[in-house]
């Protein structure tokens, strides 16, 4: 199956949007194909601020409207509480109400971008999303990220290459409580860092200590500019570690 016949099949339906590399690519194929697709993104305190922003871009790119409905996630506790399963917890909160919205707004179908190289086994929250009969378009036509990336770039999206950004609540060690303040510092932190230049990196929490994650070859760069790293990340955390381990 082609996305083409799954949107001949489908022509109308929610999407679960994102503003990443997935989401984006689906949102256009969906448009492509003549479908009535109406992208739907849930602002949460998990969210940093640029994803809302890149969400907006891409579809103000494909001319659709977007449509954000703001959540306090935090306040279900069998998230804020941040067990083994959170994931879980989470996207069954966000996607329950994202469903229920489409439905007023008269879609009975919910998408959402999950693609063909997402191992279910490390996606928890995928459970929620079969158990809501959320569909998957791009993993359901065997969609892999890569052909996805090189799908987007040849349609002009500027997510094409847009790194893999995980929420910020995965920066919480599990069985930490999350807090709204945690999740701030975190992004203001990654922030800094963003703008000094570094990518496909993470900020994670390590008792109370920033750890910074970065891919190897940006090892180099962490030392050479040390003390302005120091500087940026210290009105956010006492302590600051470089993990040698890094980014796989």
């Amino acid at each position: 199956m082609t996305l083409s016949d799954f949107f001949k099949a489908n022509p109308k339906a929610a999407l679960g949007f994102s503003g990443g590399v997935d989401s984006a690519y689906l949102l256009y194929s969906a448009l492509q194909n003549g479908a009535e697709v109406r992208p739907y993104f849930i602002k949460t305190p998990f969210q940093p601020a640029f994803e809302l922003e890149d969400a907006y871009r891409l579809t103000k790119q494909l001319h659709i409207e977007l449509t954000v409905i703001e959540h306090n996630i935090l306040q279900d506790a069998c998230v804020a509480q941040n067990p083994s399963d959170r994931c879980y917890h989470c996207k069954a909160a966000l996607f329950g109400l994202l469903k229920s919205r489409a439905m007023e707004d008269g879609f009975t179908l919910l998408l959402d971008g999950t693609n063909a190289s997402d191992d279910a086994g490390d996606r928890p929250g995928m459970r929620a999303l079969q158990e809501l009969e959320v569909r998957s378009p791009l993993r359901e036509c065997g969609l892999e990220k890569e052909e996805i990336r090189r799908l987007s770039k040849e349609a002009g999206l500027f997510t094409w290459n847009k790194p893999a950004y995980a929420c910020l609540a995965t920066r919480i060690p599990t069985g930490e409580v999350i807090t709204a303040a945690m999740l701030q510092k975190v992004e203001q932190s990654e922030n800094a860092m963003f703008r000094m230049g570094f990518t496909d990196f993470r900020v994670r929490v390590f008792h109370g200590a920033a750890r910074i994650q970065l891919p190897s070859d940006q090892y180099g760069r962490a030392v050479e500019y040390r003390s302005e790293l120091v500087k940026e990340l210290k009105p956010y955390f006492d302590s600051i570690f470089l993990d040698m381990e890094g980014r796989g």
